[in-house]
């Protein structure tokens, strides 16, 4: 498994469980929310995402649910098309697919990783401080929708991933979307959205699902 696809699978682990507040255009009252994150373990949350890569004509679309099981441990339950189960766990992300053997690599062979979980770990407690050290963030508003956009401040992980969006309305997150370096990008469903993931989903179609760019 390559860096990249590392990087990517653990931020696919991590991002759609932070998505539980809504962010405001003010410093003061986005770290406020950010702060009230904080809820206890073990947090789940349905997810449906689609993957849009260059070298495919059609979007890789997959469900299941996501978890927060506490601390550093995560997991990322994969149900349709095919059953596989991600996790992450006392420094190791393990994948488990069905019909073949588990694999897995230590956080300690790739730093970048491990300063993307405790940055995500920082988020679900709610240390909006502790989120700043690894992320520029920038809130955007427009009537009831907002965005939250987090973009990497380490070189290493910019490499790979150029931003990522957390879409909502109202109260309510909605979605994420992972813009990678390379130009594919994971949009992800969440919650009640998930089961509404389009038979034939487009960027833009999705985006606008999410409640539209800013």
């Amino acid at each position: 498994m390559t860096s990249g696809k590392k990087l990517a699978l653990l931020t696919s682990l991590l991002l759609p469980l932070t998505c539980l507040a809504t962010p405001t255009p003010d410093a003061d009252d986005a770290n406020a929310l950010i702060a009230s994150l904080n809820r206890p373990a073990p947090a789940r949350t349905p997810f449906a995402e689609a993957r849009f890569m260059r070298v495919l004509d059609k979007p890789l679309v997959v469900s299941g649910e996501l978890a927060w099981l506490g601390g550093d441990r995560l997991e990322r339950r994969v149900e349709s098309p095919t059953k596989e189960v991600s996790t992450i766990a006392d420094g190791e992300v393990t994948q488990e697919r069905e019909g073949k053997k588990p694999r897995s690599f230590s956080l300690k062979r790739a730093p970048q990783l491990q300063v993307l979980l405790d940055s995500f770990v920082a988020l679900l407690a709610g240390d909006p401080s502790r989120l700043g050290q690894s992320f520029d963030v920038t809130l955007g508003r427009d009537a009831d929708r907002w965005r939250l956009t987090l973009t990497p401040r380490d070189a290493r992980i910019a490499k790979q991933i150029a931003g990522i969006h957390v879409y909502g309305t109202g109260q309510l997150a909605r979605c994420m979307r992972m813009d990678e370096s390379d130009g594919d990008t994971s949009i992800d469903l969440l919650g009640d959205l998930a089961a509404k993931m389009p038979a034939e989903p487009t960027r833009e179609g999705l985006i606008a699902q999410c409640g539209g760019a800013m």
